[in-house]
């Protein structure tokens, strides 16, 4: 049983390394160019979305047994995740959110 959730414990590790992974690219991309200019709160912002889908997907990965429910769910929240995406970006839907 430990050796399970090791496994489950180092797929959390994975998410959030791939969290800041993501993070660093327009970090890095801003010190070679002006096109991308995030600030602290757009860091910030994207971090908790990108963070959340990560464990929202956990949660789903660790609690639903059926490969097709476990894909539908995935897909559903990946989904949401660049609805909302696009809607802080460039305000697709026009809600007080967007970005434009």
């Amino acid at each position: 049983m430990k050796i399970k959730r090791d496994m489950k414990n180092t797929r959390l590790v994975y998410i959030m390394g791939l969290v800041v992974v993501i993070l660093m690219i327009p970090f890095i991309t801003m010190q070679f160019t002006n096109e991308v200019d995030w600030s602290l709160f757009d860091f910030a912002v994207m971090g908790i979305l990108l963070a959340g889908t990560g464990l929202l997907i956990e949660l789903v990965l660790r609690n639903v047994r059926q490969l097709k429910y476990r894909l539908i769910l995935c897909g559903i929240i990946v989904a949401i995740l660049f609805l909302v995406w696009v809607e802080l970006a460039v305000g697709i839907f026009g809600t007080p959110l967007a970005g434009s």
